[in-house]
C-alpha cells in the first residue's frame, strides 16, 4: 500500500515508517525538515521517499496535498508538546493548529484520494482535555501548554469519531509514553527528563510505542476503533473503549464544523 506518514522522520513516526517499509509498503515521509526526512528514508531503506509538509501553514498543506498523486493510507502522526504560547502562520495556537487543524485540513484535502483508511495518533492526555469551542485557539483564556496539548488530543479523538461517522475508515491510536523527541521544545521537567540518560527508553522505546500505529494500518477491526496500551503508558496495544467525551457525537460534529470554518477545508 501507498502510505503517507506525517512527522515520519523521527521518534515514533520514524519507527512506524520503518516497520511499514519492512513489511513491504511504499512510504512518503511528510515533514517540515526535508533533509532530515531524506536521511531517515535512507536509513530505513525500501520504497521510502521524503516530501515537505508544514502543518503550521495551511498554504503549505494545500500545496502538499495538490502534489499527491496517490495514497491508500494516511497516518496523521506529527505532533508538538510543551510549547509556550505560539501561533501558526494562520494564527492558530500551535498545539491545536498542528496536532488537529493541520491534520484536519490535510485529511479533507486528500479525502478523494485516500483509498483505504486514516490513522490518527492521539494520546492518553486527551482524558484530561476539555474542548473550548468558544476559544479553541487561546485568545481569551489564560494559557497552559498542558491544557492546550490535552485539548488538541481530545480534538483528535473526536475527529476520528466524526470521520468514521462520515464513512471514512478511520482509527485512533495511543502509543503511550516513549523516549521520543516530541518534548524537544519543552522546558521545565520535560526538558530536564529529555536529557537524562537513565530515563532513555522509559517507559518504552519508540519501536514498541509504534505498534499501535503499525497495527492500525492493516487491522480488519471496525472503523472508529481506538487502540491504547494495556497499562496506560506501556504494554501491548489493545482495543479500548473511548471515554464518553471522546465520542460525543454533538461535540464531534460541532468541532468538525468549526475546524472546516477555520481551515477553509471540508470533507469532499
Amino acid at each position: 500500500m501507498r502510505v503517507i506518514i506525517t512527522g515520519g522522520n523521527s521518534g515514533i513516526g520514524k519507527a512506524t515508517a520503518a516497520a511499514l517499509a519492512a513489511a513491504g509498503h511504499s512510504l512518503v515521509i511528510a515533514a517540515r525538515d526535508v533533509a532530515k526526512s531524506e536521511r531517515a528514508a535512507d536509513e530505513i531503506g525500501g520504497d521510502v521517499t521524503a516530501a515537505h509538509l508544514d502543518l503550521a501553514d495551511l498554504a503549505g498543506v494545500r500545496a502538499f496535498a495538490e502534489a499527491v498523486e496517490s495514497v491508500d493510507v494516511l497516518v496523521n502522526n506529527a505532533g508538538v508538546l510543551g510549547l509556550p504560547l505560539t501561533r501558526t502562520v494562520d494564527g492558530f495556537e500551535a498545539h491545536m493548529g498542528i496536532n488537529h487543524l493541520g491534520h484536519f485540513a490535510l485529511t479533507c484535502l486528500l479525502g478523494d484520494q485516500i483509498t483505504d483508511r486514516v490513522v490518527s495518533v492521539a494520546s492518553g492526555a486527551h482524558a484530561l482535555g476539555r474542548l473550548h469551542l468558544d476559544d479553541l485557539n487561546w485568545h481569551t483564556r489564560r494559557y497552559s501548554w498542558w491544557a492546550a496539548y490535552a485539548q488538541s488530543k481530545l480534538a483528535t479523538m473526536l475527529f476520528v469519531h466524526e470521520l468514521a461517522r462520515r464513512g471514512m475508515r478511520a482509527y485512533a491510536v495511543d502509543p503511550g509514553g516513549a523516549d521520543s523527541d516530541i518534548t524537544r521544545y519543552s522546558t521545565g521537567f520535560l526538558g530536564w527528563a529529555r536529557d537524562q540518560q537513565w530515563l532513555k527508553n522509559f517507559p518504552q522505546n519508540v519501536a514498541t510505542a509504534a505498534r499501535a500505529s503499525v497495527g492500525a494500518v492493516t487491522t480488519d477491526l471496525p472503523s472508529g476503533t481506538y487502540f491504547a496500551p494495556r497499562f496506560k503508558q506501556f504494554g501491548q496495544p489493545r482495543v479500548t473503549r473511548p471515554l464518553k467525551k471522546a465520542r460525543d457525537p454533538d461535540m464531534a460534529r460541532r468541532l468538525w464544523e468549526l475546524s472546516a470554518e477555520l481551515t477553509g477545508c471540508d470533507w469532499p
